[in-house]
């Protein structure tokens, strides 16, 4: 049997709505489970508490490591709550760290059960006790190279923690991680995401997702001057966000006609906002049959032509919705290193380019005035092609990482 302890996040400093913030985490959690894995799950007082057979414990660090609302998780040694118990698992904690190279530690002990007969410093002094007198690993109360974490509830729960400096045998010994912290997925409305190939929308999907948005996705494809691979690529990246987001649909919608008209009848220099713009207002479309409260783009003010304030004033002119730009004051660096965080990186990068890239002016407009762009637009009479495109939209869903 493995038991897994997670602290809880931002959502306890809720007021007196914490309950519902509270059960959409436990719904959001049990959803990485199948009815036939036998995983108890339990939420008390600002901690949530996984148990399972040992065979389960790759499935529990799954969800721990993708669920949005948790600060930190380990798995933790369960004993009585009695001193003596304490003690044994304590020592036998510090063996196994002695044994993979740590020579110091401390105790650090959260006395929740107020009724326990010691409190916090007497339970740590005591717990470390044995270890300190045997000479198994020296105290440093300062920067330990491992902590040893006893919490005192209905139950005692025991885990380690190494220093970021520890080395990487010390690393792996430890079992407690960070988590992703944020709100729950679905306490704060859905919106709908412009996903494309690249590094940056995935990245915006998943800063929604961190504070409690349910989002679905909508993709531009351009065959055959899109490849199917540049399909399959975007498709997996939904993939790998419905691991964050518990499940995302992504609605597919061919744009071929609609480039070779903005081709054959616009300024050269104006196709990629105008494009931008028919994006948007296919964007509405979707959002509404969907129900969506917003629509949400990876824009990063000035990264590329289209992106200059005045350009995205213009694209923001087309949307009947809100419009949120969640990495508009981000640079390139920081949003790749988001992307490698939560595994989308090396997907973006592989080498099928979207409709924007491929139909891209050698001398984008880069101020374009609202008024100038929307004469233009209308100028195309495009309406009806953008309403079929979005009627033959393809629709898939993925849940947890897999289309289903």
């Amino acid at each position: 049997m493995v038991t897994y302890l997670a602290k809880l996040g931002e959502l306890t400093l809720k007021g007196t709505n914490i309950k519902f913030f509270e059960r959409q985490l436990f719904k959001n959690a049990q959803s990485y489970f199948e009815e036939s894995d036998k995983v108890k799950i339990e939420l008390r007082a600002g901690r949530m508490y996984f148990s399972g057979d040992d065979a389960l414990a790759p499935k529990i660090e799954f969800c721990l490591e993708h669920l949005i609302g948790i600060t930190g998780f380990a798995k933790c040694e369960v004993c009585e709550k009695n001193i003596g118990a304490i003690k044994r698992t304590v020592f036998a904690l510090c063996e196994a760290a002695a044994k993979n190279g740590a020579k110091t530690f401390k105790c650090d002990t959260r006395r929740a059960d107020k009724n326990f007969p010691l409190n916090s410093y007497e339970t740590s002094k005591e717990a470390a006790a044995e270890v300190f007198d045997k000479k198994i690993l020296a105290v440093d109360v300062h920067s330990p190279d491992v902590t040893i974490f006893i919490e005192v509830r209905e139950n005692v729960f025991v885990y380690t923690s190494a220093s970021k400096n520890a080395s990487d045998s010390i690393l792996k010994f430890s079992n407690s991680k960070k988590a992703l912290r944020g709100l729950p997925v679905g306490v704060s409305g859905k919106g709908l995401v412009l996903l494309s190939g690249g590094i940056d929308s995935p990245v915006a999907a998943f800063r929604m997702m961190k504070r409690g948005m349910k989002i679905d996705c909508v993709y531009f494809h351009s065959y055959p001057y899109t490849s199917d691979d540049a399909q399959k690529k975007v498709e997996d990246l939904a993939a790998i966000v419905s691991k964050f987001g518990i499940s995302v649909h992504l609605h597919i919608v061919s744009f071929t006609e609609a480039q070779m008209k903005i081709k054959q009848t616009s300024p050269e220099n104006f196709s990629t906002l105008l494009l931008r713009m028919c994006m948007m207002r296919v964007a509405n479309l979707v959002a509404e049959r969907i129900g969506a409260q917003c629509i949400v783009t990876g824009e990063s003010l000035g990264q590329v032509a289209s992106q200059t304030i005045e350009n995205m004033s213009v694209t923001e002119s087309m949307a009947a919705f809100p419009l949120l730009r969640p990495l508009c004051a981000m640079d390139k660096e920081e949003i790749t290193l988001e992307a490698q965080r939560i595994g989308t990186y090396e997907t973006s990068i592989l080498p099928y380019e979207d409709c924007c890239v491929l139909f891209s002016p050698k001398h984008p407009v880069l101020r374009a005035s609202v008024d100038e762009a929307k004469k233009i637009f209308d100028a195309m009479q495009i309406d009806s092609i953008l309403q079929k495109s979005y009627e033959e939209r393809v629709v898939k869903n993925f849940r947890l990482g897999k289309e289903v």
